[in-house]
């Protein structure tokens, strides 16, 4: 028996994604579970690599950006001493040299890539060339220019090496590439290397405490189809939901009058008779302290709306 869901979920949804799927192969199933009308996610993941995957529903969309934008965290294990087509365990071997380091060269390399850096993307990418993805070119044996990307990294932790394999923790901006990374750590050990596993572990600010599983979600999906309610079932799904504004917790807070509300979400500009900060905040109602979305507060007081939840 299948339920029609006649409700529209908004929200956040910290997926742990499993291993062996590609992130919208993930993302259909979540959309099956949910019904949902409107889903997307952001911040890919390799099919190889399991961890955070924030899947985002109903208005929640409007606000990729700002996760897309947020630093992440990797739990890599790179084998040294082979490079493959893909970066990872997928491709084919293309070459294998010896490994003589140790692990004073090991902390030197690690070292040199902690700040701005530049990373040319993988061939097997999303990155879309000519309005056709990299990796249809690559698929087809058709190797095509990528420019440099500037990128940063915060902070590389080295756990340990056990000849051919280097365990690490990275924090890095949006758009790196962890394959491009290890694929330039083992250059520079000059005996190349290939990502063997990957998970991330958070997107900030959320952490690993928040991550939802594919099987719980299959579980009360399972237990709750036959006995009991829709609504039920809607609202027990929705528990696994964080607000939009979850993302924003530390931003100030800016309360407006429930005069401007219409101005807000038609996004024209407020003049602030008050205010106490300058640059992004979070735009609440004074009355009820329901959150609008995001606006901007120049010098002079002008709110501007950049992410409206509901217009």
């Amino acid at each position: 028996m299948v339920f029609q869901n006649n409700k529209n979920y908004n929200g956040i949804l910290l997926l742990d994604k499993p291993k062996g799927i590609s992130s919208n192969g993930i993302l259909q199933q979540i959309k099956k579970i949910f019904l949902a009308k409107k889903a997307g996610y952001t911040g890919s993941l390799d099919p190889m690599a399991t961890g955070m995957l924030p899947i985002l529903f109903g208005n929640a969309t409007k606000f990729s950006k700002y996760l897309t934008d947020s630093a992440k965290k990797y739990h890599v294990i790179a084998k040294l001493g082979e490079t493959t087509s893909t970066g990872d365990l997928s491709g084919k071997k293309l070459k294998i040299k010896s490994i003589n380091i140790n692990t004073n060269d090991i902390y030197k390399i690690l070292n040199s890539f902690i700040g701005e850096i530049y990373q040319v993307p993988p061939m097997f990418s999303a990155i879309k060339y000519n309005g056709i993805p990299l990796y249809k070119y690559a698929r087809l044996g058709i190797l095509v220019p990528r420019k440099k990307r500037k990128l940063f990294i915060y902070k590389i932790n080295f756990i340990q090496f056990v000849n051919p394999f280097l365990e690490f923790t990275v924090i890095c901006s949006k758009g790196t590439y962890i394959r491009s990374l290890v694929n330039d750590i083992g250059n520079k050990l000059f005996c190349g290397g290939h990502v063997i596993f990957l998970r991330r572990l958070y997107i900030k600010p959320y952490n690993s405490s928040k991550l939802v599983t594919l099987s719980n979600l299959h579980f009360i999906e399972n237990k709750n189809i036959e006995q009991i309610h829709k609504f039920y079932l809607f609202n027990m799904l929705n528990t696994f939901l964080l607000p939009v504004s979850s993302f924003f917790f530390k931003y100030p807070i800016i309360k407006i009058l429930h005069s401007d509300i219409n101005n807000f979400q038609k996004k024209i500009k407020i003049a602030l008779n008050f205010f106490s900060t300058i640059g992004l905040v979070q735009v609440i109602t004074k009355k009820n302290n329901i959150f609008l979305g995001i606006g901007k507060i120049n010098k002079f007081g002008i709110l501007t709306p950049k992410c409206v939840l509901c217009s």
